[in-house]
């Protein structure tokens, strides 16, 4: 079983953190930390598995990492799980994030913290995993994003009809605004 997903940056930033199994607010800080000091003093031609820090359990849970660029992805995990099958999970997430965010960086994950989440839970949820398939998790990605522009474009639709119900004079109902390319044409800077 997973028991946490942290992503953070070459200067030990947390990115990204997702915990299965409860820590408080300190406690999960610590965790980081250990984490990050125990990823980050390796060697990048040594194994992608270690035994677990201290903290978050020792030697029953191991930390399996990917260093991309300027971002470890770790995940720890219990002796049940496979390494090589958690070491292809990190690799579909990392794919999952490039396809969506095309190239993906760390930027994408600090301001798009929202949809980071979505995708991760499309993966692992409550520390198990749900889906391996590359496809099919861009397909329910897809269909999120279908739905999200769906319901603003019916909000925009109540505030337009909000606005016409409101006890306004005639005139200011009927106003037509000029088109907002044509105004920006036409405006000097």
């Amino acid at each position: 079983m997973i028991k946490a997903i942290l992503v953070f940056n070459n200067h030990g930033k947390p990115r990204l953190s997702k915990f299965y199994k409860y820590f408080n607010e300190d406690m999960q800080q610590q965790i980081i930390k250990e984490t990050f000091q125990l990823v980050s003093k390796r060697d990048d031609n040594v194994c992608n598995f270690l035994e677990g820090g201290s903290l978050i359990g020792g030697s029953d849970y191991k930390l399996i990492y990917r260093h991309y660029a300027t971002l470890y992805f770790v995940f720890c995990v219990d002796s049940s799980e496979s390494e090589l099958g958690i070491l292809d999970l990190i690799q579909v997430f990392v794919e999952t994030l490039d396809k969506c965010f095309e190239n993906v960086c760390e930027l994408d994950l600090i301001f798009h913290v929202d949809k980071v989440h979505y995708i991760l839970n499309e993966l692992v949820m409550g520390g198990m995993v749900l889906e391996t398939n590359m496809t099919e998790i861009l397909s329910r990605i897809e269909d999120q994003n279908k739905l999200e522009k769906q319901e603003s474009g019916l909000a925009a639709a109540r505030a337009v009809s909000a606005v016409k119900s409101m006890n306004l004079p005639q005139q200011l109902k009927d106003m037509k605004l000029p088109d907002l390319p044509q105004a920006i044409k036409e405006f000097k800077f």
